[in-house]
């Protein structure tokens, strides 16, 4: 089990010490002018200065280089898959206006006599069988989607905002988070829609992972090097994946086309559980900011030592070496999404999402885009990636590296939704 102890070495001691006095005279800094001087790796360079120069050498050499690069120096190692169980909890053939098929189905993801589950909230159009399907973790609970009083309530930790008090789900809380999720559109577009509250999975605090997924492999990760142990990220990626396990069972869901989506620190997971499981043929990242989509070396808005500090929980310890130590880091974002081609991967920022970086977001896009086109696709389009960061409601989606800034806030909106189906429609249909 991933300790809070922190025993890899002085350096990551008197980084995560530093970075805690750090976060209490936090500035973010949003001035292109003093983002301090960089140079990204190269996703097409291996750590002895190989160049990849063909597809081959990619899959053979490079990207499984860059994917461990990842799991031993940011989201940590996860376990095995696992076995999965699954039971129908509850069924509506005509939710949504008579449109839709919505199920509860509870998966139980097992190790030995342990077991964690999740309850998936699945809606199918009741005209097409076997359709793609977009999957994607929510924050409040699965009964915050859909305002439909028969939907289970979790009865798991949640966040103690506007949908929770004493960190227990609240009646009145039913569909507060519908507005982000376009259930309607999504089926009439002729796709379904599977979500999963995040913390029947993994609770989102620092707890030593005492709870959630964690305790059931604390035989398996006790032979991963401490600092190498999965964190929250990970865990919540580990359970799309087994959902996706249960899709291949699943007679109403095409598995073989999966968009997995994510908001914010959803995001980050959604990228990384695209980057790790192949299986996902679109990978949507709605701003997902550092450690998840933008260049962490640029170091705008939130930056590695501040997320680290505020959500430990949330990477490897090993992370912690690269608190305002970025330049050090083998990796940067730019080489998450490259793990993901040629499949296609969609990024979305806000213009009032500072926080995020959306420039730094675009970015990554930009300097995936040579491995896009080195694997046979169009990367971000035409012949060459924008030499401009775009203008809101501009959208780049004609290659298999999508990306568009849109006015507003730190969301998902309908706007956000249009794209991302019309992106679909290029890459799942």
């Amino acid at each position: 089990m991933k300790s809070i102890a922190h025993p890899i070495g002085l350096l990551v001691i008197l980084s995560f010490h530093a970075s805690a006095f750090a976060q209490n005279r936090f500035v973010p800094n949003y001035d292109e002018s003093a983002i301090p001087a960089y140079e990204l790796p190269s996703a097409l360079v291996t750590t002895k200065g190989a160049s990849i120069t063909d597809a081959s050498m990619w899959h053979k050499s490079r990207r499984p280089e860059v994917l461990e690069l990842f799991k031993t120096q940011v989201y940590g190692r996860s376990p095995a898959a696992c076995e999965i169980q699954y039971e129908l909890v509850s069924e509506k053939r005509d939710a949504i206006k008579g449109k839709a098929i919505r199920r509860e189905v509870d998966v139980r993801m097992i190790t030995g006599s342990q077991s964690t589950t999740m309850r998936l909230l699945i809606y199918t159009p009741k005209s097409s069988p076997s359709v793609p399907v977009f999957v994607g973790l929510n924050f409040q609970g699965n009964h915050t989607v859909d305002a439909a009083k028969d939907i289970s309530i979790t009865k798991n930790w949640v966040r103690n905002r506007n949908d929770g008090k004493n960190n227990r789900a609240m009646e009145s809380s039913r569909g507060t988070a519908a507005g982000r999720w376009q259930i309607e559109t999504i089926i009439d577009r002729g796709y379904g829609l599977v979500t999963i509250y995040y913390g029947d999975i993994d609770p989102d605090f620092a707890d030593g992972f005492k709870n959630g997924i964690h305790p059931q492999f604390e035989q398996e990760m006790s032979s991963v090097p401490e600092g190498e142990r999965w964190g929250s990220i990970a865990a919540w990626s580990y359970g799309l994946s087994r959902a996706v396990d249960y899709f291949e069972q699943d007679d109403a869901i095409d598995a073989s086309r999966v968009a997995v989506i994510g908001h914010s620190r959803l995001g980050k997971t959604s990228l990384w559980a695209g980057a790790s499981d192949p299986r996902f043929k679109l990978v949507i990242s709605n701003n997902s900011g550092c450690g998840g989509a933008a260049l962490s070396r640029r170091a705008v808005g939130e930056t590695v030592g501040r997320i680290n500090t505020s959500f430990p929980h949330w990477f490897s310890d090993n992370y912690l070496q690269y608190n305002e130590n970025e330049n050090a880091c083998p990796v940067d974002q730019h080489m998450l999404l490259a793990l993901i081609a040629p499949r296609a991967v969609y990024v979305a920022s806000a213009t009032k999402d500072k926080w995020a970086d959306p420039k730094g977001e675009f970015l990554s896009c930009v300097h995936a885009d040579p491995v896009y086109r080195l694997l046979g696709t169009q990367g971000m389009g035409d012949k060459r990636p924008p030499a401009e960061f775009p203008a809101a409601e501009a959208p780049v989606k004609s290659g298999h590296v999508g990306y568009h800034l849109r006015t507003g806030k730190h969301d998902v909106t309908d706007y956000d939704w249009a794209q991302y189906l019309d992106f679909a429609d290029r890459h799942l249909k």
